[in-house]
This record gives C-alpha cells, sequence and structure tokens, in this order.
C-alpha cells in the first residue's frame, strides 16, 4: 500500500488525478492512499440535488462522480482518498464503507470519543452529531474518493446545505472535544487503521 501525503489542495485537481489513476491501473498496480486538505469547496455528488445547496454565497460549487449528496470540504478536515483494486482485496461496495466507517469509529477512539455509524445516513457521528463523511466510485472493479473526518476547521459552511441532503444536520469535529491534533497526523492514523482492517 502506498501512502502519497499531498498537503493542501484544490480540489478538482486531485479528483481529476484519481480518475487517471483509476483509468490507468492495471491488476498489478498497487493500491495506494492519498491524505490531502482541500481548500474551500462544496460538492455534489452523482445524485446529488441542487435544492440542497441554500445560500453558499461566494465558495465554488463542483459537480463530482463520487455517491452521495452535497457535502463541504475546507482546510482543517482530514481527507483520506483510498485507490483501491477492489476485486483483489475481494470486497463489495458496501463491505469498503464499512471499513471506512470503521476505520474513522477507530480513530475517533483513539482520541477518546465515542462514534457510530448509521445505515440510514451513511456515516460517522458522535452524540447525534455527523464527524465523518464517505463517498466512493467504483469503476473498473476499483474504487476511488474516499472519507473526510472534521478535525479543526470552520464548520459555518456546513450551514449554507443540507449536508448529505439531510435538512437540519448538525456537524461536529474533534476540536469540540478538546482534542487537539494536527489534520496531517489524524488523516495518517485514519490510514493506518484502514490497512489494519484490511488486513484482519
Amino acid at each position: 500500500m502506498i501512502i502519497k501525503k499531498l498537503g493542501v489542495q484544490p480540489y478538482e485537481k486531485v479528483w481529476r488525478e484519481m480518475q487517471q489513476f483509476t483509468e490507468m491501473r492495471t491488476s498489478e498496480t498497487s493500491d495506494e492512499i492519498w491524505l490531502v486538505e482541500h481548500f474551500p469547496v462544496y460538492t455534489l455528488g452523482l445524485n446529488g440535488k441542487r435544492e440542497h445547496l441554500l445560500n453558499v454565497g461566494e465558495i465554488s460549487i463542483i459537480q463530482t462522480d463520487r455517491g452521495g449528496q452535497v457535502t463541504y470540504h475546507g482546510e482543517g478536515q482530514a481527507i483520506v482518498y483510498v485507490l483501491l483494486d477492489l476485486k483483489r482485496l475481494g470486497l463489495n461496495s458496501q463491505q469498503i464503507v464499512a471499513h471506512l466507517e470503521n476505520a474513522m469509529i477507530q480513530t475517533l477512539a483513539d482520541y477518546q470519543i465515542s462514534a457510530v455509524a448509521r445505515s440510514d445516513a451513511r456515516g460517522v457521528y458522535v452524540e447525534n452529531k455527523k464527524i465523518g463523511s464517505i463517498g466512493l466510485r467504483i469503476k473498473k472493479n476499483g474504487c476511488y474518493h474516499g472519507l473526510s473526518l472534521n478535525n479543526n476547521m470552520d464548520l459555518t459552511p456546513f450551514n449554507f446545505i443540507n449536508p448529505c441532503g439531510y435538512a437540519d444536520l448538525k456537524m461536529t469535529q474533534l476540536a469540540d472535544f478538546g482534542v487537539v491534533v494536527e489534520t496531517n497526523e489524524l488523516a495518517q492514523q485514519i490510514s493506518s487503521n484502514i490497512i489494519k482492517n484490511l488486513n484482519d
């Protein structure tokens, strides 16, 4: 497994690189995990409805090719993209989503935060507030996109959308629970837990 630390990047640049990686990969291509933060952006998934964009102001909106509805990305949010050969790993789409949710739950437990996944609204929640989101694209027996876990960011832009298509869904982050951790360090912890899950 190759881990790449990309720093803070524009969303569209990294998205296009994931698409290109997936198009070019073969059965011999190593799996990769990309750790990144994005400049402020709203992204709409394949089924994303613009009615969930309420009052987005100056922040750009990108229609992307992942699953799910609308979300926000900004600095201080740990983003972990998984470019995996699902066929080689013997996983279907539901199983990889569960792996990613579990990796976030394990990571939060590493910082003494108790979190749960919800089958009715995918993602990870603490005290009924959403802290982690997942959106994937499955193509050519593989997947790309991945997860985002809110660390220490300005959550205000979430107020101007229905996050993941749910009105009145409240968001939270590690900083709200007194946890101080560098976002890159958090992303590395998530990736370690993903790899551990995949190897079990």
